[in-house]
């Protein structure tokens, strides 16, 4: 079977992280957020990844290459942005079988994706708390009969998850008309699909649609837990590691460091010295984490600086950001709310009680820096020093 891997969007939701970088190519763990799908799906029996590219499509191939774990790769471009369905369609030639199609932002459970590929034609879906939110399937014993978008009354508590395994006539059905969103949707194609063969409901044990800042955090938090402790890198003897800690190969860690796993130290970082590092957090490759740091629960991109004296939790902080001395970021508000976040030019709830800083890249402190919950730096935004910043920029 091949694996159609929708990779084509920018992430608008998730922007300033986005601004220079597709969504599905930001890291999570020790790889970007789109690998740990197609890992899935080569693990499932894939014989060929087909990656509908878009938005800085060359970032995709230069990662991927013509082949992935000895397997082919291909490439369709979507040149515009107009629904999954075109998406699909425009890997369309590449399609002479049996297919699965799976987001390149979404993580799933992997043993799901195994029985997703087993019992083609299959769609995977995952039991929620409040259906009438999301698409919903209606199911009759062990087979799909329908799919309604935000139902006033769901006809099962079972949400789409948008992964499929299609039959190879479902090639046929790839143009689909607009929906009312103006999009061409692949649900039209299952609802095609249904039709006309017995589609079996997968269920997802877990799964998570990484859409916006904190859930690039949350998917760390899943990926890093996953890690077992690994230590090939340079640690100091003075340096006390905890738990399931990874220190790649060409890593140093200094004296007076502590930290408590899960936890990634990517290649060319270096932590310390007396640096404290907890709560599943990355420290990207050639990242830098200076003398006495706290860094806990937060994603810190490639090339990028935390200097002394400072304190980063639950952040996500882009690629060459430069942390001045004695910046400081508040992640909890005095009256345990949960934090907002600036989404597409509106406050939303993060639903988390501690949410730090997002920056984009290239943005830098000056000194002494005070940063506030639920604060959106965008790409080379900078501060003053001494100042506190309480407001987006």
């Amino acid at each position: 079977m091949k694996a159609v891997v929708l990779a084509a969007g920018q992430g608008t939701r998730i922007r300033p992280l986005s601004d220079s970088i597709p969504k599905p190519m930001l890291p999570v763990a020790d790889r970007p957020l789109v690998a740990h799908t197609i890992d899935a799906a080569i693990d499932a029996g894939a014989d060929e990844i087909v990656l509908v590219i878009g938005y800085e499509g060359e970032t995709v191939r230069d990662y991927f290459g013509d082949e992935y774990r000895d397997v082919p790769i291909s490439y369709a471009v979507q040149t515009e942005q107009a629904g999954t369905a075109h998406a699909v369609n425009t890997a369309r030639e590449h399609i002479d079988g049996p297919f699965a199609v799976l987001n390149g932002d979404n993580l799933y459970d992997p043993a799901a994706v195994d029985r997703l590929f087993e019992h083609c034609p299959a769609v995977c879906a995952i039991a929620v708390d409040e259906p009438r939110n999301y698409g919903v399937l209606s199911t009759d014993g062990d087979s799909v009969t329908g799919i309604v978008e935000k139902p006033s009354e769901p006809p099962t508590n079972l949400a789409n998850a948008g992964a499929y395994a299609f039959p190879e006539r479902a090639r046929e059905w790839l143009e689909v008309p607009e929906s009312e969103r103006g999009e061409h949707e692949i649900t039209d194609v299952l609802a095609s699909v249904i039709e006309e063969f017995d589609v079996t409901p997968v269920t997802l044990d877990r799964w998570l649609d990484v859409g916006r800042p904190w859930e690039l955090l949350e998917a760390n938090e899943w990926k890093i837990a996953d890690l077992d402790r690994r230590i090939d890198g340079r640690v100091s003897d003075d340096a006390h590691l905890e738990g399931d800690v990874v220190v790649e190969e060409g890593a140093t860690v200094k004296p007076g460091v502590v930290v408590e796993g899960p936890a990634l130290i990517r290649s060319g970082a270096t932590v310390g010295p007396n640096a404290y590092v907890r709560g599943a957090t990355l420290i990207g490759e050639d990242a830098s984490v200076g003398h006495a740091v706290e860094v806990k629960n937060s994603v810190v991109s490639r090339g990028t600086s935390v200097s002394h004296l400072s304190y980063v939790g639950d952040s996500v902080l882009g690629r060459d950001v430069n942390f001045g001395a004695g910046t400081n970021v508040a992640n909890l508000r005095h009256d345990d709310a949960d934090i907002k976040f600036t989404v597409k030019g509106e406050r939303v709830s993060t639903g988390r009680r501690k949410f730090g800083v997002v920056a984009g890249d290239g943005v830098k402190t000056g000194i002494n820096s005070s940063l506030s919950p639920g604060l959106k730096l965008t790409t080379g935004a900078t501060t003053r020093p001494g100042e506190s910043v309480e407001r987006d920029r």
